[in-house]
């Protein structure tokens, strides 16, 4: 057994994930600024206090063997920096903002009093000048670097990087809360423009209550319906036309069978009456021979006329659901003179018939009793009947014109509809129920032409159009048969 597969539809708040979106890429954002600026800044200072170490050792060549030793290492220090050197006597000079912790970390005499300091983090041994001269040695938070001077002096310069890590953590902390408040801020205004942004949606919301609530013609109607929501709003108002277009044929195709139910009720009830009667009176066995052979004849008659009215709902019923159309090469003109040429219900009146060949492709039988039905409703009210019939570009037109009384303009279309007709007091046995028209009309649509009712100085006139074809096999002389519907 198969189970109906629907769509479903994901409705998680628009406006939430919305708002939780872009505050996710404005995270990711100023995550990705963070530490783009974090690694840019760091990487600017600790190069900014290289580039003071460098300075100070060219500083220190510069003034080598100029400027005693005490004056040399005091212009070294300053700014941060510390300053050692070991002259070739072995005299060690130091300068600088905090001696005793940079001498800690990194004297490079300490050979001089015992045995040199055990290498290690934070505490390096004595300078090897061909190991690390003019390469900046990091210990812990220290930089340093050695340089050997022209006189064989041993200089070494140092500067605490521990600023930087602050200077960094400061900015960290900025950007942290800074970012935290943007993210804040940013979130509150984002929550009223993609309110007011999705203010549409509630209006589609409540057009679509205000229908459902019986205000079908109300609509959305977009002002720009190029936009996302403007091509929203304009599919949800397609969609309102045609589902107000479909219930609007629902409701009335459920008028017209109800109408048309009652009318064959109607109509089988005057034919069901009289055969209850006769059999009635029949059965009672108290009139004579000839009065029982009446009654005997209206009950066949009564008979044939229900029969026949269930006969032509049974084909309007076939029209309806499409009929199967055996198509063939067929001369309208041949098929016009070969109905006119059988009796019709009325005698007396006169049909020609006018044209040339003119081709369709249609079934012989169906067209046949569109024209039965039409030559027989002009016989019962003129006297004389003209068949016209010509090829008009891609179609061949057939026209029934009568010299009758004619059909008023109110009724041309009216005359189409089931259960309908004009004369409501003539006799039903020699007329018809009012479904030989729509039949045909069915017929010729089927075929893919039309069946309309035209204006005439004199008279009624038919016109039947028919999609044109090449010409073919001719249909034989009887194969037109015709059964006419009133």
């Amino acid at each position: 057994m198969r189970t109906a597969v629907r769509d479903r539809v994901r409705t998680r708040s628009l406006r939430t994930r919305t708002v939780a979106s872009v505050l996710l890429v404005l995270t990711a954002l100023l995550l990705v600024l963070g530490v783009a600026v974090d690694t840019a800044l760091g990487s600017r200072l600790r190069g900014e206090i290289e580039q003071r170490l460098q300075d100070r050792v060219e500083t220190a060549q510069a003034l080598s063997g100029s400027v005693s030793d005490d004056v040399l290492v005091r212009r070294l220090s300053g700014q941060g920096v510390s300053a050692y050197l070991r002259s070739a006597d072995g005299e060690v000079h130091t300068s600088g903002p905090s001696p005793e912790e940079i001498t800690a970390q990194t004297d490079p005499g300490a050979d001089a009093a015992g045995p040199p300091p055990t290498r290690g983090r934070g505490t390096p041994g004595p300078p090897d000048p061909t190991a690390t001269s003019g390469r900046i040695v990091e210990m812990g938070s220290v930089l340093t670097l050695d340089a050997e001077l022209t006189d064989g002096s041993i200089v070494r310069v140092a500067a605490d990087s521990s600023q930087v890590e602050a200077t960094l953590a400061q900015l960290r902390t900025v950007l942290v809360t800074a970012s935290a408040a943007a993210l804040l801020l940013a979130a509150a205004v984002l929550t009223v423009v993609v309110r007011r942004s999705l203010s549409p949606l509630d209006d589609m919301t409540r057009v679509a209550r205000s229908i459902t609530s019986g205000d079908r013609g109300r609509r959305l109607r977009p002002d720009r319906p190029r936009t996302d929501i403007g091509r929203t709003a304009s599919a949800f108002d397609e969609m309102l036309d045609e589902v107000e277009g479909a219930e609007q044929s629902a409701l009335q195709a459920e008028q017209r069978l109800r109408d048309f139910l009652s009318d064959a009720a109607h109509e089988l009830r005057t034919p069901v009456t009289g055969m209850q009667a006769a059999a009635e009176s029949l059965l009672r066995n108290q009139t004579s021979r000839a009065d029982r052979e009446m009654l005997a004849v209206q009950v066949v008659r009564e008979a044939r006329h229900a029969a026949r009215l269930v006969d032509d709902m049974l084909l309007m019923s076939r029209v309806d659901q499409g009929l199967d159309l055996v198509r063939e090469p067929l001369d309208l003109v041949a098929a016009a003179r070969s109905a006119a040429s059988r009796p019709l219900p009325l005698g007396g009146t006169v049909v020609d018939v006018t044209g040339d060949e003119a081709w369709v492709s249609a079934d012989a039988d169906r067209v046949a009793q569109v024209l039965g039905n039409l030559l027989a409703n002009a016989s019962r009210v003129a006297e004389h009947v003209r068949v016209d019939v010509r090829t008009d570009g891609p179609q061949v037109v057939l026209e029934v014109t009568d010299d009758g009384p004619g059909v008023p303009p109110a009724d041309r279309e009216r005359i189409f509809e089931r259960m309908v007709r004009l004369d409501e007091g003539r006799d039903r046995h020699a007329g018809g129920v009012g479904l030989g028209l729509p039949v045909a009309r069915g017929i010729a649509e089927a075929h893919g032409g039309r069946l309309t009712c035209e204006d005439s100085p004199v008279g009624a006139r038919f016109r039947l159009t028919l999609p044109a074809t090449s010409g073919g096999r001719r249909a034989p002389a009887g194969a037109f048969g015709v059964k006419s519907l009133a």
